[in-house]
């Protein structure tokens, strides 16, 4: 036969007394304090009168198919990145020369890159899945004149070649994190700070596309009196992870 439902009710509360007086204060739920008001963000200035066409273009999304390039099956990395790119400066003259010819110096060492391996501007390429379609795209990196380096990445694209992005700045660091490429680079107007840039795959612009842009603080480094010597001289990285 079962107790009366009352039963039940004063055994269960007897039992939580029991509990509550041998805790003490160890466990008691406190006041955290006042929470502050969630404030949303508040439009300023909203007469502004719309915008019809930017006034600038960066070139974010100035892909192109590169000329004369056949993908193997195997992919990118049969490529040789010199060819692909001197593909590209006999399609485009102006692809590295710019409307000032400053980087005509550059065309010049990529067609002695064979004869004179030391001076070529191409630096080691790297391969990776940037669009998430199973496929490694070819990241290469050209030094320039003035400090500056130039990022291009390339993604196989039915046989050919399509160039998805070109930039160049005075690049400190470049990094692959995941499936995005983060270049920083110095700032000239801030001393101690450095621009962020993280460049994405964006598939309805089918680019890479400067997804995040921000400036950090650079943390000093140490001064190389205290910084005791390496055991063994650094390797140069493997030409792509």
């Amino acid at each position: 036969m079962r107790p009366p439902r009352l039963l039940y009710a004063a055994l269960l509360t007897a039992a939580t007394a029991v509990l509550l007086s041998g805790c003490g204060d160890e466990g008691r739920l406190e006041i955290a304090g006042a929470t502050p008001t969630a404030v949303g963000p508040v439009r300023l200035w909203p007469g502004l009168a719309p915008v019809t066409s930017p006034p600038n273009d960066y070139g974010e999304t100035d892909t192109a198919r590169v000329p004369g390039i056949t993908v193997p099956a195997a992919g990118v990395r049969e490529l040789d990145p010199v060819t692909v790119l001197l593909a590209e400066a006999a399609a485009k003259p102006s692809t590295f020369t710019g409307a000032d010819d400053r980087y005509q110096e550059t065309v010049a060492q990529l067609r002695g890159c064979e004869a004179k391996p030391a001076s070529c501007p191409v630096l080691p390429p790297y391969y990776r899945d940037l669009t998430g379609d199973g496929q490694d795209e070819l990241i290469v990196g050209i030094t320039l004149p003035q400090q500056q380096t130039a990022v291009r990445c390339y993604m196989p694209d039915k046989g050919g070649l399509l160039r998805v992005m070109a930039t160049y700045d005075q690049l400190v660091n470049v990094e692959l994190a995941g499936r995005d490429l983060v270049l920083r680079s110095v700032s000239a107007g801030i001393p101690g700070y450095e621009y962020r840039t993280v460049w994405s795959w964006d598939a309805r612009q089918n680019a890479m596309l400067a997804t995040s842009d921000e400036i950090v603080r650079v943390t000093p480094s140490p001064s190389p009196s205290a910084t005791p010597p390496p055991s063994v001289a650094p390797r140069r990285p493997a030409a792509g992870p």
